[in-house]
């Protein structure tokens, strides 16, 4: 997209993750995430082994390795060069040649083929401000054929404005306390301060409005949100 009012992706990537040695220690600080109830959550909705995937901030991989070992073909997007270079590497290491991986982001991915079954996208889509999450939803809809699946997980607020100071108290209570193993307070409060996580109830119209019926969904410790779509 070239228009003049786009804004750039890489400077909402969050600047660490363009840091080659916050990369390298992405997967422990994030707790080794398991794609197993994503992949698991495509299957049940239809996505067979013939399927595309599209992973959209793919981060290092983790869903899409698993996926490529699952599906026909996968498509990993990512907008830092950091996080390109990882999953490039281990998708070479595995020798996945059904594995693509693509640097760009969630509006200005360019798609090439007939549209994908699935898209997933974890923890991704809050580095937009809520009027281009829009725009990136409306994009994913038009990247799905009818009846594909959105596996969308995010930092997403599951809490009345005038919660907001006791549910991120809590939150930051439960923090780590060494970096390298896991989001400390610092971590939570930068994340607070300077990206766009929004709230549940802001989210779900954004959805509907771009084409998607949410079939399921899960919230964790009034932060985390997973949910299920199709495209209809």
């Amino acid at each position: 997209m070239t228009t003049p009012w786009m804004i750039d992706e890489l400077a909402h990537a969050g600047p660490e993750h363009l840091d080659d040695a916050f990369v390298a220690a992405f997967d422990r600080k994030q707790g080794f995430p398991d794609p197993g109830d994503d992949l698991a959550a495509l299957t049940a909705h239809g996505v067979d082994a013939d399927a595309t995937v599209l992973d959209l901030g793919a981060g290092t991989g983790r869903f899409a390795l698993a996926a490529a070992e699952s599906f026909d073909r996968v498509i990993a997007v990512d907008i830092s060069p950091a996080m390109v270079a990882v999953i490039t590497r281990r998708a070479r290491e595995r020798s996945l040649a059904n594995l693509d991986v693509v640097r760009a982001g969630f509006l200005s991915y360019a798609h090439q083929g007939p549209p994908v079954d699935a898209v997933h996208t974890r923890h991704a889509l809050h580095q937009l401000p809520d009027f281009w999450k829009t725009q990136a939803l409306e994009r994913i809809a038009a990247l799905l054929r009818p009846g594909g699946v959105l596996r969308l997980r995010d930092l997403i607020y599951d809490f009345a404005p005038a919660e907001a100071e006791d549910v991120f108290a809590d939150w930051m209570a439960r923090a780590s306390r060494d970096p390298l193993l896991g989001y400390t307070a610092e971590d939570y409060a930068e994340h607070i301060r300077t990206e766009h996580s929004t709230y549940r109830w802001l989210l779900e119209p954004m959805l509907d409005a771009a084409g998607f019926d949410i079939v399921e969904t899960h919230h964790e410790a009034r932060l985390f949100g997973t949910y299920t779509c199709l495209r209809r």
